[in-house]
């Protein structure tokens, strides 16, 4: 009988849950080979997000820490004027602002978060708070602290900008939120801000390039065994 031990680079789509993901993977092999398939996943992405998810399956699933806590790269773009109670486009939005800042504004904004800096996630995320997701406890309409975490930012650039739109890339440590990133962006420019896209293209090493589309028919031969 064959056995699955291994890793799998999958796109995400957009639209999707990170369980998803790995619900799609697991009913693919399974068929496959007639018996359900570990598999779990290295770091989640928003449902509203895209890009490179590590997929570990089989005996790989004990080594998921190996490929969770690396440094990331993001393209985003950001909305001005507007912040999002989620952080995303999934959120209640709220008007700030109709200041439209400069090109060299946003450029300083940009420079002001670079480097080590302290970050507020989202309530929106899949933290613990008291042992419950925050998310969770956010949807169920109870107070949320979430505490503060160090985060670096290696590189934070503009991409482009046509108001009220900014599109940026970004190299962060592990554990960083671009929805974070985005408000306090937003902040910086006094007028506020929330995450319209999202896509991660590198975890550590690896690149989205080298990632299947979730509608590969057989992504069994992209399977790796070798980290």
């Amino acid at each position: 009988m064959q056995k699955f031990n291994g890793y799998l680079l999958v796109d995400k789509p957009t639209g999707i849950s990170s369980f998803g993901v790995v619900a799609r993977v697991r009913r693919q092999l399974s068929q496959l080979i007639g018996k359900k398939v570990k598999v779990g996943h290295t770091g989640t992405l928003d449902p509203f997000a895209s890009g490179l998810m590590i997929i570990v399956i089989g005996e790989y699933c004990k080594r998921a820490q190996e490929f969770s806590k690396l440094d990331k790269t993001y393209e985003a773009t950001l909305r001005l004027g507007q912040t999002s109670s989620t952080g995303d486009v999934e959120g209640e939005l709220t008007k700030v602002s109709n200041e439209r800042p400069s090109l060299l504004q946003i450029e300083k904004a940009l420079e002001s978060l670079r480097g080590e800096i302290e970050q507020t996630p989202p309530i929106f995320s899949a933290i613990k708070i008291g042992g419950q997701r925050a998310y969770k406890l956010a949807r169920a309409g109870k107070p949320v602290e979430m505490p503060k975490r160090k985060v670096v930012i290696t590189r934070l650039e503009l991409l482009d900008y046509a108001y009220p739109d900014v599109k940026i890339v970004c190299d962060v440590s592990s554990g960083t939120y671009v929805r974070s990133l985005a408000e306090d962006i937003g902040i910086a420019l006094k007028t506020g801000a929330y995450t319209l896209s999202l896509r991660r293209t590198r975890v550590g090493r690896w690149i989205v390039a080298d990632a299947i589309s979730l509608d590969n028919e057989d992504i069994s031969r992209a399977i790796q065994d070798q980290p």
